[in-house]
């Protein structure tokens, strides 16, 4: 029947909402209806919604996407009265956007600003009288392992409460307290875990174990775009996340964190206290506010009787967490793990014969946000008051026996701008010795206490500051390890991964500005030398990461390089090994664009590039010599995949596409034995277990393909893949028979001392000083020695003819970090990197991983090598 009055556009909307209910009810009835109805309903219902409402479903009955998550952000803020603003903070590689809710009091938020100044001045951050009156910030972040999904979805419920004018306690905490939250820190991995599970969940959730939806395929969702874990990237920053979370995290500096994850599905929930071991700096006031914290969270769990657990497993040692990072910054920084994670879908069965549910570990963790913030607001004025003698002393009464660490000036000039630029992103303030100084000091380099010679350009990072702790922990050669059951690696220290002659002095050196060094040592980017007429070549020294960008720009423009093989002198400098030389004969196609190019490439690689006038050496080969070897354009593949670590797999796609700005193709396992490897010049097995990837005939192939001319780059579990293969010539050492043959009442061990018994066997995370033979192409551009971060006990005997052991393990190569008794004997006498020539390939056995989650600057060149110089 038509309408006998005109439409009003109220009358149009109600009708055009009709007519998609209709449509969707023909299409999927009564129940696939009701969601879609109430969700095209929404924008005619004004006022605060709950989750529920809003989205059209009960939160836990399903996995929300990103995208809904973030549309019911934006309408808690728009009706929150006054009490929520929201702040994007950047984006993801994939360009999912990120942001932060601000909460508090209308007059707490109108002056937000002030507040946020105010903390930075109490931390000595800025300048400016400090007010007392001032409430606790305290941050909330969810969801940094996407395949850990259920804490997006109870920040929605934390997000109402703290919205709902109905509820008098919220608005009472907020009298006391900003709240920070972040609903989704990693939303490219949540939304591959939600898109993949939504698309192959039962229509009613099936709790068996069994079943497709408890099996997330490779790479699952807990890791970035990238595949780097998050959580591991906190003092680090490799990651574009990472980079700009904590950009705004150093604008607030919160007196609380509290990270949310999940962990193994039988497991119930923990929180703080923190398990041993604690890094020293760790002080008495952030240890009790733990135990209080953990004090709010056990009085709501027991009130449920729900199972929880403390002070196990989760520490306070690395310090790339989530809960060490802000604790190295002057906050209570926790951990909060619920039982799930990637496997417990809406529901699943447990080993008890209990069955875990979505709105089940929802409850858990909005029971344990709303605890920490009330725990926050109550004793606010504590908070704000250690925090601000926390900076006190820290600028100070700094802590540790070295007061200042000094970064030389007389070593790589790139790799110290790369080192500065950490320090910024950091907050660390720095400057220069200004002059001449002789002093005793602990030197990186040699692991000893020498005497030094400190020059005016010399870096100089003083303890008193406002980030001293921070500054202790990252400088710090052997940190104190009070327990070795800990969670991650145990050593770290800046100077050995940037790979920066330093020292540290016990003696107080207050840093120089800038303008009061003198600038002839200083060293900018771009050409020098005569450029009145055309050069006869430009040359480039080989040291560090932007060398490295900068070749890899100079072959995508087409334009001819060489490496130099041998140590020479032109026109008064010294070059060595490694040294990219760039001619003009060879490259007259670019005609006049080739300085320009050259020019252009090396402004943008950030280097420092000598154009010379003459092919002739004082010293050593001349530049049209035999021993300058042409650099060709590689075409490049790596496997990815089941069977591949894909962190590890990351680590080489990162390098590639955001670090070197190379191209590379990415070969899946499971197509792998069809793709025809003569279209490419090297292939890349990052780590992982490959004995399912490649069948004896595969790997027939693929020694045919190096015999061929081709490249094989092996990583890790890539090359104990290959080792004791037939024509491979890395072998493992035979076994250690010493416990075997030793007392036999070595083997009435106690069950309760099993997993200490078993790090004997372990390292962990430690620094080794590799033996380098700095002649041979994979090891251009190092000394006779770099420092390594080594993971894993490198059992190989050394290779044999046939093959160069680059790099290698001596007797007390040990430097850093936990290592067992057991595994410091295999770490003796043993092989980490080499190459074997194959018929006219040549096969890289890096056993030792230098990209290990994007932060060890000083290998990262030895991988370059492996791709561009051998074999040249």
């Amino acid at each position: 029947m038509p309408c006998r009055f005109p439409l009003t556009h109220t009358c149009q909307a109600f009708y055009r909402h009709i007519r998609v209910v209709a449509l969707t009810l023909l299409l999927l009835g009564w129940n696939g209806a009701w969601a879609v109805a109430q969700s095209a309903a929404q924008p005619t219902i004004t006022g605060l919604l709950t989750p529920a409402q809003y989205l059209g479903y009960p939160l836990g009955s399903r996995f929300t996407p990103h995208a809904r998550v973030l549309d019911y952000v934006q309408h808690v803020t728009q009706n929150a009265g006054g009490r929520m603003r929201l702040q994007p903070y950047g984006s993801t590689y994939e360009g999912r956007p990120l942001e932060v809710v601000q909460v508090g009091t209308p007059e707490n938020l109108a002056r937000l600003e002030d507040i946020r100044l105010n903390n930075l001045r109490q931390a000595g951050l800025e300048t400016g009288a400090v007010e007392q009156q001032q409430p606790a910030i305290v941050w909330l972040s969810y969801n940094i392992h996407g395949n850990e999904a259920v804490s997006s979805e109870a920040v929605l419920e934390v997000l109402y409460d703290l919205a709902n004018p109905g509820n008098e306690q919220a608005r009472q905490w907020l009298q006391n307290v900003v709240v920070l939250l972040d609903p989704c820190v990693n939303p490219d991995g949540r939304e591959r875990y939600v898109q993949w599970y939504n698309r192959v969940r039962s229509q009613q959730p099936n709790a068996s174990l069994y079943a497709w939806e408890h099996h997330e395929p490779w790479p699952g969702g807990r890791y970035n775009h990238y595949f780097f874990d998050l959580n591991r990237d906190w003092a680090w920053q490799t990651q574009q996340e990472s980079q700009q979370r904590v950009a705004l995290y150093n604008q607030w500096l919160p007196q609380v964190h509290a990270d949310f994850h999940e962990m193994s599905l039988d497991d119930p929930y923990y929180f703080s206290p923190a398990a041993k071991p604690f890094h020293e700096d760790i002080t008495p006031w952030q240890r009790n506010f733990q135990n209080i914290i953990g004090d709010y969270n056990r009085k709501v769990f027991d009130q449920h009787n729900w199972l929880y657990f403390t002070r196990e497993t989760y520490d306070l040692f690395y310090p790339s967490y989530g809960d060490t990072y802000p604790s190295f910054n002057g906050a209570i920084g926790m951990t909060y793990e619920q039982g799930g994670s990637g496997r417990a879908g809406i529901r699943v069965a447990k080993a008890d014969g209990d069955t875990l549910t979505l709105r089940q570990r929802i409850d858990h963790h909005h029971a344990a946000s709303l605890a920490t913030i009330q725990a926050t607001a109550d004793r606010y004025t504590e908070l704000v008051q250690e925090f601000q003698k926390y900076y006190t002393n820290a600028r100070t009464k700094p802590k540790g026996e070295y007061k200042t660490f000094v970064l030389s000036s007389s070593g790589d000039p790139g790799q110290l701008r790369a080192f500065t630029a950490y320090l910024d992103r950091q907050q660390i303030s720095y400057g220069y010795a200004g002059r001449q100084l002789r002093t005793r000091a602990f030197s990186y380099a040699t692991g000893k206490t020498e005497n030094v010679q400190l020059q005016p350009q010399d870096v100089v990072v003083s303890m008193y500051q406002p980030k001293s702790t921070l500054v202790k922990v990252l400088f710090e050669p052997r940190p104190a390890l009070e327990d070795s059951l800990t969670y991650d690696i145990t050593s770290w220290a800046l100077p050995y991964a940037y790979g920066v002659n330093s020292y540290a002095l016990w003696s107080r050196l207050d840093p120089q500005p800038l303008k009061d060094v003198p600038s002839k040592n200083v060293q900018q980017a771009g050409v020098v030398g005569s450029t009145t007429t055309a050069p006869y070549a430009y040359v480039s020294r080989w040291s560090n990461v932007q060398d490295l960008r900068f070749l890899s720009r100079l072959l995508q423009q087409r334009i001819k390089v060489r490496v130099a093989q041998r140590a020479f002198e032109a026109e008064g400098q010294k070059y060595q090994p490694g040294t990219l030389i760039i001619t003009r004969t060879g490259n007259e196609n670019l005609g006049a664009r080739f300085d320009q190019l050259v020019r252009a490439q090396a402004d943008s690689a950030g280097v420092r590039v000598q154009a010379v006038q003459s092919g002739f050496s004082t010293s050593g080969a001349d530049l049209g010599s035999g021993y300058v070897r042409y650099v060709s354009r590689p075409n490049v593949a790596v496997v990815a995949g089941d069977g591949v670590s894909p962190t590890a797999f990351g680590e080489v796609w990162h390098f590639f596409e955001q670090q070197l700005g190379y191209p590379v193709t990415v070969l899946g396992a499971d197509y792998l034995r069809t793709v025809p490897l003569q279209k490419f010049d090297v292939l890349i097995l990052p780590d992982g277990d490959y004995s399912d990837i490649y069948s004896e005939k595969g790997l027939e192939n693929l020694k045919t393909w190096v015999r061929g001319g081709g490249k094989l780059i092996a990583l890790e579990g890539g090359a104990a893949f290959l080792a004791n293969k037939k024509d491979f010539l890395l072998k493992t050492k035979a076994p250690d028979t010493t416990a075997r043959n030793g007392n036999s009442y070595q083997l009435l061990r106690r069950y309760a001392d099993a997993e200490r018994q078993q790090i004997g066997e372990r390292v962990q995370g430690s620094v080794y000083r590799v033996q380098l033979d700095n002649t041979h192409p994979l090891g251009f551009g190092y000394g006779a020695t770099y420092f390594a971060l080594v993971r894993d006990t490198l059992n190989y005997r050394f290779l044999g003819p046939g093959g160069w052991n680059v790099g290698v393990l001596k007797r007390d190569n040990y430097t850093a970090g936990f290592t067992g008794r057991g595994a410091r004997r295999k770490l003796t006498d043993t092989f980490v990197l080499g190459t074997q020539e194959m018929g006219r390939g040549q096969i890289v056995y890096l056993a030792d991983n230098p990209l290990f989650r994007g932060f060890w600057q000083g290998g990262k060149l030895l991988f370059g090598n492996a791709l561009f110089f051998v074999g040249q």
